[in-house]
């Protein structure tokens, strides 16, 4: 440990086993969550495993104790005799089903077991809960144990916070969101997403000024805002949810993040620790087997962390550190999974559940807390606890008193929060009064003059929850925001501007921004935008009005929120949009105009785009089927333009007939003028080819089945082969048997490139790969011209006949099933474990094997990725590479599989993307843009430049020689 610290083993199995919480309860006792169900729940019959481990069930269990009876325990642990070990166990529940968090308040015991939040009254404290539990929310995902909803923690503000990870989904009251902090109000029952994003997220934390931090697998935290979208893996988990935020807050500014992920941070405000641990973010480093402290320091309205050190290391690579908590004497407690096994686990794997260990990290001569039941003490002691030095004090008096409601103390709450020698003191007294008594707009209007910024910030969000204020209270929130000093206070202004009506909220935003004084901030210019954005519809006259006008466009905080709005109008696709879109280019001035059409026309392009579902980029998702639902971007209706928008893009393209902007524009408008000009251009016999490819290209993004008979005529081998190829493009989107007779017929009259394009064509969609591969039965076509990876795609199709044929002439490149590879993956493991290898002999065979395409050790070849510095310690790593070797492709070789519209399959390289379209380019460079509005699915490819089945031309002592090769130092 650290200097100045010791620690000491406080429990271990049998006592405790896999671990994953600690938290102390109102008489000190530590509680824990033993996972022993992990990662499947009982009683439910697994449908199918995907690649990120989520898994499908055959139904959703019924809630505890109707349900299938778990492994899971929360479980008790007391030290009677203060010598820090604890000799009491008792368990509080038994028999749950993945259970990953718990809060004490209000009665009883808070617990999330997926899908359910349930509440355990224990009223009369006897550690034995007084009934079944009642089931307070209910859709949290359950598709996936190591990202599930998890850390419930008592917010300030009353409110029971949550997590959840990043691959499942959780639907709560038509609420639907994967990755994000969560809350519930115990009195109220309201349910909220408090911020979207973040990573995969375990554990949250607030500090001495409330504000929220939770633990994340990008680290080591994410400091949350109200209201805020924040960065996710959009490639594999989807775009945000709100399709209109056109931004987010990227992962925070941090010097490094050692052994990730950290795990149950929590901010050190004990009282026994050295005092440079004071007010630091302390977490568990999950695959770095320790735990480390970072100082938190401002930046603007948000937070940049710095590694501080390790605070304990353990030396163990199976310690697995899953959260932390603080005592009441100052101490920290860290529990210990204790597991060989780490992270995205084979659902079939033997977890070894007989080992856990909950460590206490204590300062040198530190004593324990004794004698201790805040339950116990009157309103008025608890109180004076709110200024206790160790804060577990104040956090667990606020939540006795909130469960109280004693209004005897409101009184002496209110002295507290007004006094303003102490600004953290005085936020314990605002908290602890809003638990105990509804904050009224007389005192509220003191405290938004009290010097403390975070007490006038808390008291804005205070009143913003309540969604509506007074006429009186508006006012006074609008004149703060035409006078605050702080940014604090304005980036809460803006988050509680959101949550108002319009009225009340977007003067408060309107407000900020003719200040301009925020816009260098890294938050609040979104935080005003996505304010704007809530009410856009809602309040179409008041923005516009507003946002609109000569003396808006002169200033920098309103012309990017301008822009944005046109094209969030446009993009919403109702005739309400458009008719704002048309407000907004009549009332704007005429020198900007050219910056709406462009946020206009992206707007349109984006009308039909909706959320996709979690499977992009996955590790193992080329074995999903590839029409999987769960792949697929929704697409949303639209209504036709109106009349006046219409024209006008109509009369804008009249005065620049050459303007590609324009011509692009007006068909998308559906202008029947432009689309037959390019009819007309395509066929026009004194067309240049430069314009006529130009043309072409339009008519792949939007042409009509009517534009066949006219571009068939250039799929000619007379023609230019740019022409020839741009042709082939568009016609490809319709499957006519005429064209794909032509491409047959003039096939071995194509240049190379264009053979290739041709075979990409036909081997799109079955019929036509069928009727090529019948060239290749009967000798027309050679064989031996067709790449391998072209092939694959014919494979996609999962076609007994085609893949007989693909068999006959090139052999047997078919994938095999989920479960055929971790089978494979289990076995050699098991090889790999039976016995010890040689290190010359599997030198040797790397030369033989591995050396063909990568390098080591300054040995082989580079045509794949060069090993020496690749993680080659994960064994589990290293076989799912070689075994599926294209479950995992790095970013600079990753390609994708498109399914258009129409049935067509391509892939490629995504060399550039916007909402509108998407450019793939294929092996040959070649480039092809194509309309996200004919992409029915967009995956990742299966495909990898490394074959398969190396290790099963292996003996068993040879897979053990080579892999001790691929894991050494090379000596």
């Amino acid at each position: 440990v650290a200097d100045g610290l010791t620690v000491r083993l406080f429990a271990s199995e049998p006592q405790v086993r896999q671990p994953i919480l600690v938290k102390c309860d109102d008489r000190g006792r530590l509680w824990t969550i033993q996972y022993l169900q992990y990662p499947n729940p009982a009683g439910l019959k697994r449908i199918k495993v995907d690649r990120w481990s989520r898994t499908v069930y055959d139904r959703i269990p019924e809630p505890p104790p109707h349900g299938p009876k778990g492994a899971d325990l929360i479980t008790i642990l007391e030290d009677t005799n203060s010598d820090g070990i604890a000799d009491k166990v008792k368990n509080f529940v038994s028999g749950l089903n993945l259970a990953t968090g718990l809060a004490f308040g209000h009665g009883g015991v808070f617990v999330l077991q997926v899908p359910y939040l349930l509440f355990y009254p224990d009223r009369n404290r006897d550690d034995i809960p007084d009934s079944d539990p009642e089931v307070l929310l209910t859709g949290f995902g359950m598709e996936d144990a190591q990202s599930m909803a998890n850390h419930l923690t008592w917010g300030p503000d009353g409110w029971l916070y949550g997590v959840n990870g990043s691959t499942t989904t959780c639907n709560i009251r038509g609420v639907e969101f994967q990755q994000g902090c969560w809350r519930y109000h115990p009195i109220s029952k309201e349910f909220e997403l408090f911020s979207e994003g973040g990573g995969n997220t375990y554990g949250l934390t607030f500090d001495e000024k409330g504000n929220l931090f939770y633990s994340t697998n990008g680290g080591p935290f994410v400091h949350a805002v109200q209201g805020g979208y924040f960065y996710k893996s959009f490639g594999k988990h989807g775009p945000l949810h709100n399709l209109f935020a056109y931004g987010f807050f990227p992962q925070l500014k941090r010097d490094q993040v050692p052994g990730g992920p950290p795990t149950g941070g929590t901010i050190y405000y004990g009282d026994s620790f050295p005092e440079k641990y004071r007010g630091k973010f302390i977490s568990g480093n999950f695959l770095g087997h320790t735990a480390s402290w970072w100082n938190v320091k401002p930046s603007g309205t948000t937070v940049e962390a710095q590694y501080g050190g390790v605070l304990l290391n353990s030396h163990d690579t199976w310690f697995g550190p899953t959260d932390m908590c603080i005592s009441p004497d100052g101490s920290m407690y860290v529990c210990d999974f204790h597991d060989k096994r780490t992270a995205h686990p084979d659902p079939d794997a033997n977890w070894d559940l007989t080992n856990g260990r909950i460590y206490k990290i204590e300062a040198k001569g530190s004593k324990p807390e004794t004698q201790l039941n805040l339950h116990k003490l009157s309103s008025l002691q608890l109180v004076k606890l709110l200024n206790h030095k160790n804060r577990w004090f104040g956090d667990r008096a606020r939540v006795l008193l909130a469960e109280r409601q004693d209004r005897s103390i409101v009184p002496i709450l209110k002295k507290m929060a007004l006094q303003n020698s102490d600004g953290n003191l005085a936020l314990q007294g605002l908290w602890t009064l809003h638990g105990v008594s509804r904050l009224d707009d007389e005192f509220a209007q003191k405290l938004l003059k009290h010097p403390d910024e975070y007490v006038r910030s808390w008291t804005i969000r205070l009143l913003g929850d309540r969604k509506k204020v007074s006429p009186q209270m508006a006012r006074q929130l609008l004149a703060l925001a035409e006078t605050e000093p702080s940014p604090i206070v304005r980036s809460q202004l803006a988050c509680s501007a959101k949550r108002l009506p319009g009225k009340d909220g977007l003067p408060i935003v309107f407000a900020i921004l003719d200040r301009e004084i925020d816009d260098a901030d890294s938050r609040i210019p979104w935080l005003l935008w996505w304010a704007i954005e809530d009410k856009a519809l809602s309040d179409i006259s008041l923005i516009v009005g507003q946002l609109t006008s000569e003396e808006a466009w002169k200033k920098g905080s309103y012309r990017g929120n301008i822009r944005r709005l046109m094209r969030r109008y446009a993009a919403d696709g109702t005739v309400a949009g458009y008719n704002a879109c048309s407000q907004m280019l009549a009332s704007s001035p005429t020198k900007e105009l050219g910056s709406l059409h462009a946020a206009m026309a992206q707007g349109l392009a984006e009308r039909s785009a909706g959320l996709q579902g979690l499977g992009q980029g996955g590790l193992y998702e080329q074995f999903s089927k590839i029409k999987n639902a769960s792949e697929k971007q929704s697409a949303r209706k639209f209504q036709p333009l109106t009349p006046q928008l219409k024209n006008h893009i109509a009369d804008q393209w009249d005065s620049n007939r050459s303007s590609g902007f324009w011509i692009q524009l007006a068909i998308r408008a559906e202008v029947a003028t432009a689309y037959r000009y390019v009819l007309k251009t395509v066929s026009d016999v004194a067309t240049t080819t430069r314009t006529r490819a130009e043309m072409l290209v339009l008519l792949e993004k939007f042409g009509k089945a009517d534009c066949v008979p006219v571009v068939l005529a250039f799929v000619d081998t007379k023609q230019p082969e740019q022409v020839q190829s741009r042709a082939m493009s568009v016609l490809n989107r319709f499957g006519s048997k005429l064209f794909s007779d032509r491409l047959l017929a003039n096939y071995l009259q194509l240049t190379p490139s264009l053979r290739t394009q041709a075979r990409d064509i036909l081997f799109g969609r079955p019929a036509t790969a069928a009727a090529f591969l019948k060239q290749i039965d009967q000798k027309k076509f050679d064989a031996k011209e067709v790449p391998l990876d072209q092939l694959r795609r014919i494979v996609l199709h999962e076609d007994k006949q085609l893949d007989a044929l693909v068999r006959k002439h090139w052999g047997n490149i078919q994938g095999g099933t989920p479960d055929e590879k971790l089978a494979t993956m289990r076995r050699f493991n098991n090889d790999l474990r039976a016995g010890s290898g040689n290190l010359q002999r599997g030198k040797e065979l790397f030369k033989k094997t591995c050396g063909i395409c990568h390098q080591l050790f300054g040995e082989g070849n580079k045509i794949g990725p060069e090993l020496t510095k690749a993680n080659r310690s994960d064994r589990a790593a290293m076989l799912r590479t070689i075994v599926d070797p294209s479950a995992v492709i790095r970013k600079e070789f990753m390609s994708y599989i498109v399914v258009t519209t129409s049935g067509r399959v391509i892939t490629g390289l995504i060399a550039e993307q916007d909402a509108a379209s998407l450019t793939l380019l294929d092996a040959k460079n070649k480039r092809l843009k194509m309309s996200r509005n004919d992409v029915e699915i967009l995956k990742e490819s299966p495909i990898s430049l490394m074959p398969e089945k190396l290790l099963e031309q292996l003996k068993p002592q040879e897979i053990r020689d080579l892999f001790l090769y691929l894991q050494s130092t090379g000596k």
